[in-house]
């Protein structure tokens, strides 16, 4: 089954002259595979536009034809147990294997409800000492909360995630925060750019957000620390006077939204908001609207962990991963530029 209907393979037969035993496996078709990459993860996102168990093998017969039955109700269910099978064996496979240096962490609660009750899915993603992106944990939270938080970060640390993450970058939860102060007390914490725009934005009137958002890029898009906050008082003293609580937002968080600037240049960009999960979940927040809650608890994280995986494969590595080792090292970076021991004794000096 592809996506383009039914192909016809023939899969050769090898038979050993000699007497000895010979197992042949087909690369492009393997044992008991009956359908292709592609409409397996086709299965996944039909499911969350909103396609129901029964609606999959009419949805399907449009792209394949008659062949989609095959694809019945039970057939999808049976797919929907093994996708829990894999989602649980995922949640408990170790992380030693690699040495994470960033993390990314944010809950996706917008729009998602399952049996009547609102869910979070507690959602973390991590750069390897390669430059490479993968999701580290995808579980079920309550609301954000610290304990929820804390649970998610031992459990990284008892599946191997000892050494704490050099930079971790979320929005402004405040469970998750407290959470990492307990579980990785040494690792750096950077607000993200994305919701505190978007929170401070929310206290001021539609008629004076251009103007005001565009005073905070100035802010985060800075060449230095120093321009940082010479953009950040900027701002204080022009909207501080009319609007209060628009500035308290902003100056809360005033250090750990400049946190970046202690890492390489070339990083920036991609840690200075929560993109990598923002974007990857954008469209999982309508299944609500879609399904009218018809989902189980289970079900929906198992569908976050499949569409995860399939968007995890096109990712590419972060720019400037040779600089990753200088983190790891601890290499001290001033405004994005390694500081040289010359400079630093220099600076010890003064």
């Amino acid at each position: 089954m592809t996506g383009i209907g039914p192909v016809s393979v023939k899969v050769p037969k090898v038979r050993s002259r000699t007497g000895e035993s010979v197992v042949f496996r087909s690369a492009l078709v393997p044992p008991y595979v009956r359908r292709t990459r592609t409409l397996e993860a086709a299965l996944p996102w039909l499911y969350l536009k909103g396609i129901s168990t029964g609606q999959m093998e009419e949805a399907l017969e449009v792209l394949v034809g008659p062949e989609a039955k095959g694809l019945s109700a039970s057939v999808v269910s049976r797919l929907k147990r093994e996708w829990q099978a894999e989602y649980e064996a995922w949640c408990r496979r170790p992380l030693t294997q690699d040495r994470w240096v960033y993390l990314w962490a944010d809950g996706i609660d917008r729009g998602l409800r399952a049996e009547g009750q609102k869910l979070c899915a507690l959602v973390v993603i991590g750069v390897n000492e390669r430059g490479e992106k993968h999701f580290l944990a995808i579980e079920e939270g309550v609301r954000e909360s610290t304990q929820s938080w804390r649970e998610l970060l031992l459990g990284l640390k008892r599946r191997g995630l000892e050494t704490p993450p050099q930079l971790a970058v979320g929005d402004g939860a405040l469970g998750f925060w407290a959470a990492l102060n307990e579980v990785y007390p040494e690792t750096a914490q950077q607000r993200c750019w994305v919701h505190k725009t978007a929170n401070v934005l929310n206290y001021l009137p539609k008629s004076v957000q251009p103007k005001a958002k565009k005073a905070l890029q100035e802010i985060w898009m800075a060449e230095s620390r120093q321009a940082a906050h010479q953009a950040f008082d900027h701002f204080v003293r022009t909207y501080g006077a009319k609007y209060p609580k628009a500035v308290e937002c902003l100056v809360k968080d005033r250090e750990a939204l400049l946190a970046f600037y202690d890492f390489p240049a070339e990083h920036w960009v991609h840690i200075r908001t929560t993109n990598p999960i923002e974007s990857t979940f954008a469209t999982l927040r309508h299944r609500t609207d879609q399904t009218k809650g018809c989902v189980t608890r289970d079900s929906m994280l198992t569908l976050i962990f499949k569409l995860s995986r399939c968007a995890e494969k096109r990712w590419l590595r972060i720019r400037g991963f040779n600089h990753l080792a200088k983190v790891i090292a601890g290499v001290k970076f001033k405004d994005g530029i390694k500081v040289t021991q010359e400079k630093t004794d220099r600076r010890n000096a003064a």
